[in-house]
């Protein structure tokens, strides 16, 4: 049992709150894991290690019920959550800082009064079934209820659905989904990536710290999908798509190939097999934006390829 309950910590590391659930167990050991447990979450890591609740042989007791009440039925479309939170800004109540952004920094404020509010200046929340107010905590002080299953300290973060994996990232300062094992922090990057690209992607310094290349929404922060392109710069995952629905396949950023184009090019190739040229005795210098060589070729109005990686992706010079 101590070796099953050890490894569900290890999975939870970068979480503030932990919950065990157990089963078949004797309440003299229950007192003697929960102690372990705890003493080996806090020995370990260093975030503050909440235990939620402890469960025993599945008994409903008034204090599990009380704890789970109205779980999944409050929230906002960001997050599902029992508590609202008073913003220390502007001191009006919201059900999340995003809700509080899209209201307070949108197009229709004017722009001396925008703002934004930073999440770890959060101080009061208050509790969506008994409508204390209170302190940042998980627990609420009236109630008893659990006001959010993952609660981070640090974000201030409160969210019942906890299948969206979230973890506490501490290099990045904020919390992330999809699972602490499916991602590595990138130091030169400044940000979490996946796992996937740990051994292919291009470092850029910063890449995840600035805006959106197309919508200009701060990636760093971003709740939607990022994509890292070929030359490691980033961008929405849904601007990329539109990008390439309008036929544009190079960076905004630094005009590189967003994907493969060998099969464009060679398509290219045969197109222009077919076309006379008028300018066979006119040379110009071209440099790729795909692998930075400058070429001397043949003037064409169409395209010019580069000599060194079979590029069409290029300027004159």
């Amino acid at each position: 049992m101590r070796f099953l309950l050890i490894g569900a910590v290890r999975r939870c590391f970068g979480l503030v709150s932990i919950c065990l659930v157990f089963s078949s167990i004797q309440q003299p050991e229950l007192h003697a894991v929960v102690s372990s447990v705890t003493a080996f979450c806090i020995e370990s890591h260093p975030a503050k290690c909440i235990i939620l609740a402890a469960r025993i042989d599945g008994s409903k007791s008034d204090e599990y019920e009380r704890f789970e009440k109205g779980l999944m039925q409050y929230g906002c479309a960001h997050y599902r959550r029992r508590c609202r939170i008073r913003a220390p800004c502007c001191n009006e109540i919201f059900d999340c800082r995003h809700c509080h952004n899209e209201s307070k920094n949108s197009i229709k404020i004017d722009t001396a009064r925008r703002h934004e509010l930073p999440r770890h200046e959060l101080q009061q929340v208050i509790c969506s079934l008994c409508g204390t107010e209170q302190e940042v905590q998980q627990t609420c002080i009236s109630c008893g209820v659990c006001m959010g299953k993952y609660f981070c300290e640090v974000c201030k973060l409160f969210d019942d659905d906890v299948s969206k994996e979230q973890y506490h990232c501490h290099v990045c300062g904020i919390c992330r989904i999809g699972g602490r094992e499916n991602f590595f922090h990138c130091s030169k990057c400044g940000c979490c990536y996946s796992k996937v690209l740990k051994n292919s992607h291009a470092c850029v310094e910063g890449a995840m710290h600035h805006d959106c290349p197309i919508c200009f929404e701060y990636l760093f922060e971003s709740r939607n999908d990022v994509s890292v392109l070929p030359c490691g710069h980033t961008i929405h995952e849904k601007c990329l798509k539109e990008m390439k629905e309008h036929c544009q396949f190079a960076c905004p950023l630094c005009s590189k190939s967003v994907c493969d184009m060998s099969k464009a090019w060679e398509r290219l190739d045969a197109e222009l097999a077919t076309l006379s040229n008028s300018f066979d005795d006119k040379m110009v210098r071209i440099l790729c934006n795909d692998c930075g060589a400058v070429s001397e070729v043949q003037f064409h109005l169409i395209a010019h390829k580069c000599h060194n990686c079979k590029s069409y992706n290029t300027r004159q010079i």
